[in-house]
């Protein structure tokens, strides 16, 4: 029999006015409808209706997985420090990883990911091919010191995640799994009822080769992704690249200084000599684990720093100070080029590519050089694309002009390669009897950080509208007042638990009609029943929370459409 839960013995409180830190809608919404509570920056209590939610995003996920058949695990939250010092990751992770020492003096870690230790844990579980391939999960609560949690459940410091991980003996069967985990992804955001797109991303730190972002658009999203309207390219701004394509640079004239004085920003110097800015080179000096880089990028554009991290990393990449200058008096700030440039390394974009000329600047002070040539004037040590991507940039597919939305990431999927089994020596014996090193996926779910998405997608200005699937109960059931109406509410409450429905009764005594529609469509089950005016003669109307339709109903008709 399914839970009838009466609102007279729940443990809410719902709030009329928006919480004054809220930011986005998700935050606002879940606060005030009695979901969740701040304890801290970054910290919150699940209360009971969200409890309900996020145990039904929960059992969404865990279904799925078990379905392509992945086991599931329970691993600790408190893990040892000497793993993650393995793989890098201990200073890796830098301020963001929670560190903390036991009463002996010994490091500790709240765990962000478990690649580490799930891959120490299948070394000592499997030892041969036969053991192989494996999928193992679990859906735990990880930790990551947030320089600036906002937005509610969105960005917080503790938050509700499924890691899974796959071990493999062939990159043939890392693509299968990795397949497995892109069609459960999927599968499991349809039956949430989340919007999302599959775009193409950067592995990052976390290593390894392909990777997808699972993005949920939305006007409070914090990742920005690109999409074609002409074809199915998608991908993060930052995974968006652009071709290398040498031209001709033989009809240019020789290189010639120009007088440019008060001239240190690209605006400036534009406006000086009367050329667009996309005439000029942007040199922006940076400190790679503390060498002093210079990248280049055409001079209307911007470098994209979180781009240009994930290519060095790694390595710590920051801006120079002007001490940097001091200590090197050879780079004039304001009028660097890249000709002339002593140990220096210098990365450009490749629309910097050979045989392109460009104005930049000269070395000297007030001094700037024309018909500058790449390849012919400045050798480029690396080309990386580097450049933050603009609203109607070419498609890398079909040159289309892209369009940039915002989104929420609710999971990404990595297939990492042999990055921590070669970590960790993680080999089984073949069927030659040789030893075979593993390869490795690995697979994330935001389960809390889905739940504000759904509600970021699906609220409305009366309130939360959650989709069936992971709505707190199927039917909301409103008793309009009187004695009567609270009567047949409660019946009729208890006719739909008996046939299966997990049934929200607004049986609170002293509470106006209108504060309990006010706090329905708040709460945003998806179907709203109230016992009003015509309860005398068994008569209830049926309110459809998203489309706001109504009908009057029998009580008997009441609960065949509700169980339909």
């Amino acid at each position: 029999m399914a839970q009838v839960q009466r609102m007279s013995r729940l443990m809410i409180k719902t709030l009329r006015d928006d919480p004054a830190d809220a930011e986005t809608l998700s935050h606002k919404l879940l606060v005030r409808a009695g979901y969740v509570r701040r304890n801290a920056a970054g910290i919150w209590s699940w209360l009971p209706l969200g409890k309900r939610v996020l145990e039904n995003v929960t059992r969404v996920v865990r279904e799925e997985m078990d379905a392509i058949g992945a086991q599931e695990v329970l691993l600790p939250a408190v893990l040892p420090k000497e793993p993650y010092e393995a793989t890098g990751r201990w200073e890796e992770y830098g301020a963001e990883l929670f560190r903390l020492k036991d009463r002996k003096g010994a490091d500790y870690l709240l765990g962000p990911t478990h690649e580490e230790i799930f891959t120490q844990l299948v070394k000592d579980q499997c030892t041969s091919y036969k053991d192989l391939p494996v999928i193992l999960y679990q859906i735990q609560t990880k930790y990551r010191d947030e320089a600036r949690p906002r937005s509610g459940i969105l960005r917080g410091r503790e938050f509700q995640m499924k890691d899974s991980y796959s071990f493999d003996t062939t990159d043939e069967g890392l693509a299968e799994s990795y397949a497995l985990h892109r069609e459960a992804y999927v599968k499991i955001f349809e039956r949430l009822g989340l919007d999302h797109k599959i775009v193409s991303a950067v592995s990052g730190a976390m290593g390894g080769s392909a990777s997808e972002e699972f993005l949920a658009p939305a006007a409070a999203g914090e990742d920005t992704f690109v999409y074609c309207p002409s074809c199915d390219y998608a991908a993060n701004t930052e995974a968006v690249t652009f071709a290398l394509a040498p031209v001709d640079g033989a009809a240019h004239g020789p290189v010639e200084e120009l007088d440019t004085p008060d001239t240190p920003t690209i605006e400036t110097l534009a406006d000086h000599l009367g050329v667009p800015a996309s005439a000029t080179l942007k040199n922006l000096l940076v400190k790679v684990d503390g060498e002093i880089v210079a990248v280049g990028v055409p001079g209307d554009r911007e470098v994209d720093l979180g781009k240009l991290g994930d290519h060095l990393a790694p390595a710590t990449v920051e801006l120079v100070t002007a001490d940097d200058f001091t200590d090197r008096p050879d780079l004039v700030r304001g009028y660097v080029g890249p000709q002339g440039l002593e140990k220096v390394r210098y990365i450009a974009d490749p629309r910097i590519a050979p045989g392109t000329a460009w104005i930049t600047g000269a070395n000297k002070p007030d001094t700037h050089a024309k018909n500058v040539v790449a390849g012919r004037d400045f050798e480029v040590d690396e080309y990386l694309d580097v450049v933050a991507v603009e609203d109607g940039d070419p498609c890398p597919a079909c040159a289309t002009g892209l369009k940039l939305d915002r989104a929420i990431e609710i999971g990404h999927i990595f297939q990492l390669g042999r990055k921590y089994a070669d970590a960790f020596q993680l080999d089984v014996l073949g069927q030659n009897g040789k030893p075979v090193r593993v390869t490795m996926g690995s697979y994330g779910i935001g389960v809390s950080r889905a739940v504000a998405a759904l509600a970021e997608q699906t609220a409305d200005e009366q309130g939360l509208c959650w989709p069936r699937e992971i709505a707190p109960a199927d039917v909301h059931v409103v008793a309009a007042g009187k004695a009567l109406q609270t009567e047949l509410a409660l019946d009729v409450a208890e006719q739909l638990g008996a046939a299966g429905l997990r049934v929200l009764v607004d049986d609170r005594a002293g509470v106006s009609p209108g504060v309990k529609f006010t706090d329905a469509e708040l709460i945003g089950v998806p179907k709203i029943l109230v016992a009003g005016r015509r309860s005398g003669e068994g008569v209830l109307e049926l309110k459809d929370r998203r489309t706001g339709e109504r009908e009057e109903l029998s009580v008997a008709e009441a609960i065949a459409r509700l169980r339909a």
